[in-house]
């Protein structure tokens, strides 16, 4: 299987280049000076030179607040470059993967988000996300639109601001009132290589199981890496973040257990694993 990845750099990217040492599998993952998807020209003589058997489009605009800001950056990435993906995919009847988030809901109901419930994206991101899943779905009929929720891996992410944060500071303050999951990368890479193995077209949500607040997932990862710092709940509201959030955004792998059982561990087992990998005192913090 030839296995291009759009947005190679980034967490999710990094975590397929970890397995490209898998038997039958070639995977080329390209950052955005490698291959820019609002560009055509660029993505017809990529996929000319590695006709690809799938795509997983990881790419994307996804600073959360600052696409506020950039609004018609964050929907050029987000929708016209996912829509010129979808359309090579097409052209080289390629499966696509469209990397989704949980973002896309508004978080208004106390029980985890199915594939079947209403999106209502409150932020201009989530909004771009989720005009992406509907465009592609325009374009391609062999599409994997694969939501996930509070990514973790190979590069910057919540892990490793906390850890870097426990160095240099005795407290710190965090949001008592988002619920989420949080998914190691290498878990979802995993889940998606298992995906485009069939022919199950549609949405799936792919997390790690169970839920948590940031403060949570906070004392999770100082509890792990063995840290002694004081933690202090917040409000959302103390935090003024530009955009908003939803308060609530558990997904249940409802698909996955549906057509053949959700293989997700708890997201406490993933986080335990992915903190032994890091060293005491990484500068990569």
């Amino acid at each position: 299987m030839r296995l291009l990845i759009t947005g190679g750099n980034g967490q999710l990217g990094r975590a397929f280049a970890a397995l490209a040492s898998m038997p039958d599998c070639q995977v080329l993952p390209l950052n955005s000076q490698e291959l820019d998807v609002t560009d055509p020209r660029q993505l017809e003589d990529r996929f000319t030179k590695f006709p690809p058997d799938a795509v997983v489009h990881a790419g994307a605009y996804t600073a959360v607040d600052q696409a506020e800001l950039e609004i018609d950056k964050a929907f050029r990435v987000n929708v016209v470059g996912t829509g010129n993906v979808a359309a090579a995919c097409l052209k080289f009847c390629s499966k696509m993967v469209y990397i989704s988030t949980d973002y896309v809901f508004d978080g208004s109901q106390n029980k985890p988000y199915t594939e079947f419930d209403r999106p209502n994206p409150l932020n201009v991101y989530g909004r771009t996300k989720l005009e992406g899943e509907l465009l592609a779905a325009r374009i391609c009929p062999r599409l994997f639109v694969v939501r996930t929720s509070w990514l973790y891996g190979d590069g910057r992410n919540f892990v490793r601001t906390i850890l870097k944060l426990a160095q240099e500071q005795a407290s710190l303050s965090i949001v008592n009132d988002q619920t989420g999951t949080p998914t190691y990368a290498m878990d979802l890479a995993r889940g998606i290589l298992s995906l485009i193995a069939g022919a199950g077209y549609g949405t799936y949500h792919m997390s790690n199981s169970g839920q948590c607040t940031w403060y949570e997932f906070a004392a999770a990862i100082l509890r792990l890496a063995g840290a002694n710092v004081t933690i202090k709940p917040v409000s959302t509201a103390e935090s003024s973040r530009p955009a908003v959030r939803p308060r609530y955004s558990t997904l249940r792998n409802y698909m996955q257990e549906l057509t053949g059982g959700d293989c997700f561990r708890p997201w406490e087992a993933a986080l335990a694993d992915y903190i032994k990998q890091i060293k005491p005192g990484n500068a990569s913090y």
